[in-house]
């Protein structure tokens, strides 16, 4: 280093501190890079605290902390200084140095105390080693130290404070712990509306069974009041009120996630509105409000909604409408608010029966029965059984628009339509009044969504049961009481003994982090993607034990599907709160496209919508092509949500409207002639409704049965059991049913096949002459078109 060079990097030094340009130099480093631990010894046991422990809250879940990318450092334009103050760096030195750095237990328990686990040390120090040995100048500070731990002149702990610093760069959330602790903190959430805390609110429950007209007396005292809310949890419901208090002559709006109807001819807002229980606003003030389903503040997803409802409505009478489940999780919630609840208890208006015989066979079917299946494969195949026994069947299930059910309803309750049997999924359990005499469950398995996003078929709940077994013998409809019962035998006993348990009460209700509380988690952490942000928010909240977080995965879906996409995050934020069913990859694609459109400021008008869903739509001709129209039908519904978040860059909303409402008629007119697509499909092989391989229920009956009867609600192997549906029976096999759960695949099956012909080639010549005739049987049935 030249004379000229050194001088200029000694005069800046201190003056005062140059007797050894060692400990000059580092004075003068310790202004910018602060303190180290000691001084460049050893580091003291008693330099362990960490100002940024968590002093006594639970620990954080470090496998969310998704470590940032450090680049190295290029060459500098003022040289390497620290190379010409002292001399470069060996390499292979450097590395040994790391390594005896990354080994000494000290360094391990010493990164702990600051949050590092084990897990966060290694990739810590990988990270930290990586940035040491690909740099091509490192800065002075931690230049000097390496080379005085290479002439020992310095302690190998000294490197901690720099290991320190590169670990809270790539992991953020160790330097800021305790404000995001602060951020996600969820408790006394009855404090986060101080609107509604101002008021002395009246909490009158109504409680009581399906068809006990406990909403009824609800709805009249939000007619009666000069103000009023009514929010529900579901479209068709809020749809039912608003026409229901039009009617009556009580001016009232509609607001919905995708509609916004207001009856004043000068577009004022109405006294009283009927929305769906997300849209509900906790800032306008009431008279009367009106809760519906409120047991529903327990569900997984949409808890949130009904407790923020609860808590934060500015009414001077909120009347709750649902089962008696919720009442004493509803009285704690109000003690916290110093509000008392008034229950009112109702009982059934109807009598209803479960009967002591199974359908057993759809030739039974009588006017007004109404067959509840799970999945859209029972649905398929019940419909066309019944259509080849000559009768005609409405159907509804939860992915048909609402336009179609109502009309699917209609259809059911014409006493002049030939149509007198209801096919349906668990969506009549709420929002349709249908005239139903009799309930039967085609099943009482239900496929679930657990935890961990693993699925479950389990035997539906109590609750579950109740609310769908309720809708027969409603009291205005044509019959005076309900019937209920199963399609197969062996379940009844199940169904009995599901709706005489107790339903479980509700333990919590659920909450929700609002857009406000992402943002100022995302200013701590600028560069974490939102998915992550959801799972290190949800990780570090805290709730009090009646209320649970809710589950998130759909907005961590969508956040991952635009996570690409330049967006701002308020933006972002809601483009992940869309209502989508993941479940529809053109509805999931058309997010992403609704995302990237926007991002380059491009409006979505109504030509680019009708080009990019290839309209005019052409009719289903078989139940692929329903399926496509009713995921056509969903992407306007998504276009419709946006357009009142972003009316700039979604501007056509009535002519989508439009649109939406042409569309529903095609579909209407697809599930009219739903059996006809049906057998279309069986015909191309589109849809597969037979039995695969109907020799295989026979094959496992035996390994089943008593394994069946032990798990209650999975159907007994019988000798009914045993026709096969395309034969005309009611029931389907093992086999069937298992392809259609999910549970084996076409591909599985024919490998067991394979496998079981294999094996009994194998041991033919062992077998009896009853068993080379079963085999011979199977052969038989193979043949033609068991596949």
């Amino acid at each position: 280093m030249s004379f000229r060079r050194c001088a200029s990097l000694w005069a800046r030094l201190p003056p005062g501190r140059q007797p050894g340009p060692r400990a000059a130099i580092c004075s003068a480093l310790r202004a910018h890079t602060g303190p180290f631990l000691g001084t460049l010894g050893r580091v003291p046991a008693v330099a362990c605290a960490s100002s940024s422990a968590s002093g006594g809250s639970k620990a954080p879940n470090t496998s969310l902390f998704v470590p940032l990318t450090v680049k190295p450092q290029g060459r500098s334009a003022d040289g390497d200084v620290g190379a010409e103050l002292t001399r470069p760096l060996d390499k292979n030195e450097v590395k040994k140095i790391l390594d005896k750095f990354y080994k000494r237990k000290e360094i391990q328990k010493l990164s702990a105390d600051y949050g590092l686990d084990a897990r966060l040390f290694h990739q810590a120090f990988i990270s930290f080693r990586n940035y040491i040995m690909q740099s091509h100048s490192l800065d002075v500070d931690i230049h000097i130290i390496l080379n005085d731990i290479c002439f020992s002149a310095a302690h190998v702990d000294d490197l901690f404070p720099f290991f320190l610093r590169h670990a809270k760069q790539i992991f953020p959330v160790l330097e800021c712990k305790d404000d995001l602790r602060k951020i996600s903190d969820l408790r006394i959430p009855p404090n986060w509306y101080p609107e509604a805390r101002v008021l002395q609110r009246k909490i009158i429950f109504h409680s009581g069974p399906t068809n006990s007209g406990k909403t009824y007396h609800a709805i009249q005292k939000y007619l009666s009041a000069k103000s009023g809310v009514y929010c529900g949890p579901l479209k068709l419901l809020a749809h039912e009120i608003f026409e229901k208090s039009n009617a009556a002559g009580v001016p009232c709006d509609l607001v919905t996630g995708e509609e916004r109807v207001t009856v004043e001819p000068d577009g004022k807002q109405a006294a009283h509105v009927a929305c769906t229980v997300e849209m509900c606003s906790v800032t306008t003030p009431y008279e009367v409000a009106v809760i519906d389903e409120i047991q529903m503040i327990k569900d997984p997803a949409r808890g949130w909604a009904w407790t923020r409802a609860l808590l934060g409505l500015c009414a001077e009478e909120i009347h709750l409408c649902g089962e008696s489940a919720a009442i004493d999780l509803v009285t704690e919630l109000m003690y916290t608010t110093g509000e008392d609840v008034e229950v009112r208890t109702y009982k059934r208006l109807t009598p209803i029966f479960v009967l002591d015989h199974a359908l057993e066979s759809l030739d039974n079917l009588r006017p007004g029965d109404c067959i509840v299946c799970f999945s859209k494969n029972d649905i398929y195949s019940v419909s066309r059984q019944i259509e080849i026994r000559g009768l005609e069947s409405a159907v509804i299930y939860g992915s048909l628009p609402p336009g179609t059910k109502l009309a699917q309803a209609r259809k059911f309750n014409d006493p002049g339509d030939p149509c007198k049997i209801l096919v349906a999924t668990d969506a009549v359990g709420m929002g349709l009044n249908l005239s139903i005499r009799r309930i039967i469950f085609y099943s009482l398995m239900k496929p679930s969504i657990n935890e961990k996003g693993e699925k479950e078929i389990e035997p539906i709940t109590t609750s579950q049961a109740l609310q769908i077994a309720g809708r027969a013998g409603r009291f205005s409809s044509k019959f005076k009481e309900g019937e209920v019962t199963t399609m197969n035998r062996e379940d009844l006993s199940l169904l009995k003994e599901i709706l005489n348990r107790p339903v479980d009460p509700i333990k919590a209700a659920g909450l929700h982090p609002t857009a406000e509380q992402i943002e100022m988690f995302a200013y701590h952490l600028p560069d974490t993607t939102l998915s992550n942000l959801i799972d290190i928010f949800v990780d570090f909240s805290q709730v009090d034990g009646q209320y649970f977080v809710c589950n998130m995965d759909d907005f961590k879906f969508s956040a991952e599907l635009i996570q690409h996409i330049p967006l701002s995050l308020r933006v972002r934020y809601v483009f992940c709160t869309a209502p989508i069913n993941k479940k529809q990859p053109f509805v999931c694609s058309s997010l992403l496209q609704f995302a990237r459109q926007y991002s380059r400021n491009e409006p979505l008008t109504f030509s680019w919508l009708q080009r990019y869903i290839k309209w005019p739509l052409l009719p289903p001709k078989n139940i692929k092509d329903l399926m496509d129209l009713e995921a056509v039908h969903d992407v306007l519904d998504l276009y419709l949500w946006l357009s009142y978040r972003f009316i700039d860059m979604f501007p056509d909303a009535s002519l989508v409207r439009d649109l939406q409402k042409q569309l529903d008629g095609i579909i209407q007119d697809g599930v009219h002639n739903i059996t006809k697509l049906i057998k279309i499909s069986e015909a191309h092989k589109l849809l597969n409704l037979q039995n695969s391989s109907a020799e295989s229920q026979s094959r496992l009956s035996g390994t089943v049965k008593s394994r069946t009867r032990r798990n209650h609600g999975t159907k007994a192997l019988g000798s009914k059991a045993a026709e096969p549906l395309g034969s005309g029976a009611g029931e389907k096999s093992l086999a069937s049913r298992l392809v259609q759960q999910g549970l084996l695949t076409a591909d599985m099956l024919k490998q067991l096949e394979k496998e079981w012909m294999t094996q009994q080639t194998e041991h033919g010549k062992g077998r009896t002459e009853s068993g080379t005739s079963l085999t011979g049987t199977r052969r038989k049935k193979k043949e033609p078109d068991s596949d």
